[in-house]
């Protein structure tokens, strides 16, 4: 097996931000979706409470609403993940006597770019749910949320291990510590990603002591090992770990908030080996501890998202999600020149309306009506739960299946890890954001 750090050298670049933009932070949340970034809080000076999305392509921020009842507030050390058209927040509340929040759960509809009202539910009468806690992590397996460790005022490092059911929105306690069986134990300011129906969890903080230990849990057996770490990344905290095609790629972090690395190490799934990346001449990564990395293109959204049970395999095509929430179908490629369907006539036919700038065929007709469903796996219609859910009118459905649909961005975007803020920041200074190619050998 060649050696990684002899092969597939990396060039990072800085990307100038323009204002409008986030202000440069540390402890705050990222995640992608569909080409985009979004960022949630973190700190500056003090705790911040805005929320962004940034487009990728054209380098522009926008600032999204952060208000009203069903927004988070001021957050540090929270969670963000993304799911089918929605982001899931958790945790990072101040602990203070004046908080407004009476739950650490928040949900935002990316279609309709509002906050969403949910408190989550207990799976059964004898079951809690998770407090608030920063410095945990989540993952998204499948339809789950999965929440790890944290920590928790007044308690210290937490061990619980949480399964958030993004169906139904029901929190289920999941064992990590049962006699005999091994687990990370109590945890903090780790990092963990999910590839193949698995998490893994890397270092953090036991308490106040760093470690470099490195665990995998499956989720079929529900059950911890402990993997093979001795060539891999010493003992860190508040670094980051993203999915890479069979590959981990962790980043940053450092033995304490003022001991930065800049240090990009890969994980090779397959081979069950560590390698530490080249970087370019000429090409210098930053020191970074507290950090998100965020990861674009198709090489990084291949385990990210979760398909649908419900699709066809056939019609999937070694693609993460080519079905958007619209009322296009599909163009299915696999029947060949020759091939060809036959689809029922719909009873109601309606134009979807387009942006004036639109060069659109405007011949192109929206199906839609309740006998859409005939054509069963050829529409994806994914935020059918939440609709139930929190009872959308018809005309907030039809503004986001009438949205311009110009194929999924994320399969167009070329492979770029994106690593956004961190410590040291620069105060008053739009966020520093740092692009990482790397070159296949």
């Amino acid at each position: 097996m060649p050696d990684m750090s002899q092969s597939n050298p990396c060039l990072w670049t800085q990307l100038p931000q323009s204002r409008p933009s986030p202000c440069d932070r540390y402890k705050h949340a990222c995640c992608s979706y569909d080409g985009h970034v979004y960022i949630l809080g973190g700190r500056e000076n003090g705790c911040l409470r805005d929320f962004w999305k940034y487009s990728v392509v054209c380098n522009e921020w926008t600032e999204l609403s952060c208000t009203g009842e069903a927004a988070p507030e001021e957050l540090e050390e929270h969670t963000m993940v993304a799911h089918e058209g929605f982001l899931y927040v958790f945790g990072g509340m101040l602990d203070s006597a004046y908080t407004t929040r009476r739950c650490s759960l928040w949900v935002y509809d990316i279609g309709m770019q509002k906050w969403v009202h949910t408190q989550g539910k207990r799976s059964s009468p004898q079951t809690q749910m998770p407090s608030n806690r920063k410095g945990h992590s989540a993952v998204v397996l499948g339809s789950d949320m999965l929440v790890y460790g944290g920590f928790v005022d007044m308690k210290g490092s937490s061990q619980e291990f949480w399964r958030l059911d993004l169906d139904t929105m029901a929190w289920f306690m999941l064992s990590t510590s049962q006699r005999g069986s091994p687990g990370p134990g109590p945890r903090h300011s780790h990092s963990a990603m999910a590839y193949q129906g698995s998490m893994y969890l890397f270092g953090g903080l036991k308490g106040l002591n760093e470690q470099r230990d490195f665990w995998k849990w499956n989720s079929t057996n529900r059950a911890w090992s402990l993997l093979k770490n001795k060539s891999g990344p010493s003992r860190l905290m508040g670094h980051s770990a993203v999915a890479y095609k069979d590959n981990m790629l962790l980043f940053g972090g450092g033995r304490s908030q003022n001991s930065p690395k800049n240090c990009l190490w890969r994980y090779n799934f397959s081979s069950q080996t560590w390698g530490q990346l080249p970087v370019l001449l000429g090409s210098t990564p930053p020191d970074k501890i507290h950090h998100c990395c965020v990861g674009l293109g198709p090489s990084y959204t291949s385990n990210a998202s979760s398909l649908s049970s419900d699709l066809h395999p056939r019609l999937l095509e070694g693609k993460t999600r080519p079905f958007k929430n619209k009322c296009f179908p599909a163009q299915l490629t696999f029947l060949g020149s020759d091939g060809a369907i036959e689809l029922e006539t719909f009873s109601t036919i309606k134009r979807c309306p387009r942006p004036e700038s639109s060069e659109l065929d405007n011949s192109k007709e929206c199906l839609m009506g309740i006998e859409a469903q005939k054509i069963g796996t050829c529409l994806s219609f994914e935020n059918k739960a939440f609709r139930k859910q929190w009872s959308w009118t018809e005309e907030e459905q039809l503004q986001v299946e009438e949205e311009e649909d110009d194929g999924d961005m994320a399969q167009h975007l070329p492979d770029l890890l994106l690593v956004l803020g961190g410590r040291p920041c620069a105060t008053h200074s739009p966020i520093s954001i740092w692009q990482m190619t790397l070159a296949e050998s």
